[in-house]
């Protein structure tokens, strides 16, 4: 996204246009457009050609070659990729490389925050058909998305849940605790805000479908949202889009509190003990 974005202002930079981009290639417009957009890979040999064309010198044309080849390199969730749905992969490449995740979860606990009993006792009821072995491969995938809380660099997490959440029963009393220890234990975090939608509020703006907002550190990505449905997912990038989810996280942040989330969470685990 980040090449393709990068492309596109050096062929307006040059005055070139979609067209005589294309007959430097032999190619439709709408694969210099494509390009542009991410829609397809970078290939070094039309990177090259379209560099000369719109003026690039050597340097900045080593440097933007050096980069497509790492783009080109599959990322560490390539090894999953028999359990990991096509339309999910561009979830957890957004994931690894964003600054700031905000969360709604009206169902479950975020998968980020998910307990390895938890993880599996929803993808168990998720999946009921797989074998044992794609059980724990979905497993695993799920817990290495988790080390990114870990690095020098972690993203900032704003989860905001309701309530429901936490009275759903997934895998026992057992697993509820051990999982609300582990929201109890993240919390303290500085990098993490977890809010809790109390069932007295009611109706409120954010009552629809779970969504993860991302913003990154590079200038040339926009802000994009996921959301899900049964059988896919849709990727916002569109302002208007982007704006609505934003404004609907922090109206749904004010109908909580720092303490009243600690105290609906606590009052929870002892309920399970």
């Amino acid at each position: 996204m980040i090449l393709g974005k990068r492309l596109k202002d050096l062929r307006e930079g040059a005055g070139v246009t979609l067209e005589d981009a294309a007959k430097a290639l032999r190619v439709a417009p709408l694969t210099i457009r494509r390009m542009e957009k991410a829609e397809v890979g970078l290939k070094v040999p039309y990177v090259e050609k379209l560099l000369r064309t719109y003026g690039a010198g050597d340097q900045e044309t080593d440097e933007f070659i050096d980069m497509a080849e790492q783009a080109s390199q599959p990322g560490w969730w390539h090894r999953y990729r028999d359990v990991l749905p096509g339309w999910f992969t561009a979830y957890v490449s957004l994931e690894s490389d964003a600054r700031t995740l905000r969360t709604y979860e009206p169902h479950y606990v975020t998968g980020l925050l998910q307990t390895p009993a938890y993880a599996r006792a929803i993808l168990s009821a998720g999946f009921p058909h797989a074998t044992e072995e794609d059980l724990e491969r979905r497993v695993g995938l799920r817990l290495r998305r988790q080390i990114l809380l870990d690095r020098p660099d972690a993203p900032t997490l704003w989860v905001v849940m309701e309530e429901a959440v936490l009275h759903r029963l997934i895998g026992g009393a057992e697993v509820m605790r051990e999982q609300i220890d582990r929201l109890l234990e993240a919390a303290e975090l500085p990098s993490i805000t977890i809010d809790v939608v109390p069932f007295e509020v009611g109706a409120h703006v954010g009552a629809f479908a779970p969504f993860t907002y991302f913003r990154f550190d590079a200038p040339e990505l926009p802000d994009i949202v996921y959301t899900e449905l049964l059988s896919g997912s849709v990727y916002f990038d569109q302002r208007p889009d982007v704006v609505a989810h934003l404004e609907a996280h922090n109206r749904m942040s004010l109908l909580t509190s720092t303490s009243g989330s600690k105290a609906i969470l606590n009052r929870l685990r002892k309920e399970y003990a």
